[in-house]
């Protein structure tokens, strides 16, 4: 009884003999001289790293919505090349990948979801001058339920984004009213974005390196009682006391205590989201 020699589905590098048990003639020459370079310290060896934070990585980018293919288009790399971190490929002679490179890894751990942060930002400030939703959603041609849905932690399609973006770049300058937006409308808009402190245009003009940032929090429309308040409770997370917080704000005790009673931990009304108006 013999059994079947295992051969790896491609030979063009010495990885079939380490991997695949090839014994191919000329594999296992080319596997040799390697190691005798190797020893000689006339090449480096290959640094390989454990694969199972890459396909992590990947598990989580498809849980939000990235297909393979479109995370292999993202890395500049082959549909094959992100699968086979996924799953085994019997037919191709080879088990799921268990180490990589480091250079593949970047590459692969560079490709984040694109979060709805920026999108609905540059919505918000559109509304804060007046512009409706409906005329929103008819300049980006996506539809008025799309951005009514939108909340946060939701992925944005990259071309949807860019669409918002590129009218935010076309509508952040204009009079609304000049434009065909009933005056009713624009002072309704307006108003929503008041009540919920949604920046325009001009307060993102000098921070747009992080108007898509989901860890900055924009202070616009706080009072400086809410923005104190808010200053101490960052120093309490780092375990200072009040009496401490107090001299490095540079106000007294007894005013921060009001400050803090004035404005309890949740100063920033919820955001509402965006019903459509004409």
């Amino acid at each position: 009884m013999t059994s079947a020699v295992r051969q790896a589905a491609r030979h063009d590098n010495s990885t079939c003999v380490k991997w695949n048990g090839c014994h191919l003639p000329d594999c296992r020459d080319r596997y040799n001289s390697r190691r005798r370079a190797i020893r000689a310290g006339l090449i480096q060896p290959r640094t390989l790293i454990d694969a199972e934070p890459i396909r992590q990585h990947i598990l989580d980018l498809q849980a939000a919505g990235i297909s393979p293919t479109r995370i292999a288009r993202l890395a500049g790399m082959s549909h094959t090349n992100i699968t086979d971190f996924l799953h085994a490929s019997p037919s191709q002679g080879r088990g799921r990948k268990r180490q990589t490179t480091p250079e593949i890894a970047q590459k692969i751990l560079a490709v984040q979801p694109l979060t709805t942060t920026g999108t609905m930002r540059r919505i918000q400030a559109l509304v804060a001058v007046g512009w409706s939703v409906r005329r929103i959603a008819a300049r980006a041609n996506v539809s008025v339920r799309w951005i009514v849905n939108l909340h946060p932690g939701v992925v944005v399609n990259v071309v949807t984004s860019k669409k918002i973006a590129a009218v935010y770049e076309e509508l952040r300058k204009l009079n609304p009213e000049k434009h065909g937006v009933w005056p009713g409308h624009v002072a309704r808009s307006k108003q929503r974005a008041k009540d919920n402190r949604w920046p325009p245009p001009k307060y993102w003009a000098g921070r747009m390196d992080v108007i898509d940032d989901p860890h900055f929090e924009p202070m616009y429309g706080r009072t400086r009682g809410e923005l104190l308040a808010a200053d101490a409770r960052e120093l309490f997370t780092y375990g200072i006391g009040v009496e401490q917080a107090a001299e490095r704000l540079g106000v007294t005790k007894t005013h921060l205590y009001q400050e803090l009673l004035r404005h309890p931990e949740e100063t920033a009304p919820q955001q509402d989201d965006m019903q459509p108006a004409a």
